[in-house]
């Protein structure tokens, strides 16, 4: 119902005795006016009929069968004419919603992750919905949690365990974890690479305080190994970047190398095995928006593991 109601109406105007009105004096006439509308005569008839009663007061001049607009009817329609024209900017305003076709959706995400697996979502998730406004975030682990949490940002994808029941989480990728090697390494030729081979091997690795690492040096310990670190760094991308260049092995998560080994660098599997989650998550304070569902579901069809081989 709209709002547009005279002081002696009984009842607000609607929408509907709005656009018969409008159409009226457009047209000329009732018939003209019910073409337009895709109504019957008679029902256009009564729609001005009921308007007129609901206002109190007459809008057109009945003149030998023409439809005379009256002062009070041309004062309304002024009004009229520009609230029809705020519902129609309104409804398609909800249509552009509904179709996704506006919007925007502010995400967040490990820096390794957002570059190695997010651009293809990105690309995807653009070309499906090109006028939504996008807009991705990195920050630590913990900034990244309590962002999600206090709904800075829509969504997110961080590296499982949580730790935390204030988000909800849903699996997109699970990844073992791999050593990057110079395509020349001795160790190249090996189908998997153990602690025990790594000994004295100069080493890049990732996350120094952080799970993996220790799950790392533990796996080094388990051996009686004591692991030769080389260089410090922070992202899988550098990494491997490194390794190209001869500086070192790196032990990295396998799904996100595999978008930076080229022609001098391999990846083999490195055992023991440690595994690594990334979830897509949310705060369970409120349901998901379309968008991020949207987007999510192209970020777990892009977490598959790929048909080919690395």
């Amino acid at each position: 119902m709209m709002a547009l109601v005279s002081a002696g109406a009984r009842r607000p105007i609607r929408l509907r005795a709005m656009r018969a009105f409008r159409a009226i004096l457009q047209q000329g006439s009732v018939t003209a006016a019910a073409r337009t509308l895709g109504l019957t005569q008679p029902a256009a008839s009564r729609l001005l009929a009921q308007l007129e009663q609901d206002l109190g007061f007459e809008l057109f001049h009945r003149d030998r069968g023409r439809l005379v607009p009256t002062a009070d009817g041309l004062m309304l329609y002024e009004e009229v004419e520009r609230a029809l024209d705020n519902v129609d900017r309104v409804q398609d305003l909800a249509r552009d919603i509904s179709d996704f076709r506006v919007g925007r959706l502010r995400l967040v995400a490990p820096p390794s992750f957002l570059e190695a697996i997010l651009p293809d979502v990105i690309a995807a998730f653009l070309d499906q919905y090109p006028r939504v406004h996008l807009s991705i975030d990195s920050h630590g682990v913990e900034t990244t949690k309590s962002m999600i949490a206090s709904r800075a940002v829509d969504a997110g994808f961080v590296k499982l365990p949580l730790n935390r029941d204030d988000l909800d989480a849903r699996t997109v990728l699970v990844s073992e974890t791999a050593c990057v090697l110079p395509s020349d390494h001795p160790l190249a030729e090996r189908e998997e690479v153990t602690a025990q081979d790594l000994k004295n091997t100069p080493l890049v690795l990732l996350g120094q305080g952080r799970r993996f690492r220790s799950q790392v040096e533990a796996a080094f310990a388990e051996a009686g190994v004591a692991p030769r670190v080389r260089v410090e760094t922070h992202t899988v991308a550098s990494s491997c970047a490194l390794v190209a260049r001869g500086v070192g092995v790196a032990i990295v998560n396998e799904r996100l190398a595999q978008a930076y080994v080229r022609d001098r660098t391999v990846l083999r599997p490195f055992r023991p095995g440690i595994l690594h989650e990334y979830a897509f998550v949310v705060s369970n304070s409120v349901k998901p928006s379309r968008l991020a569902e949207a987007f999510f579901a192209l970020a777990l069809a892009q977490g598959a593991p790929p048909t080919g081989g690395a």
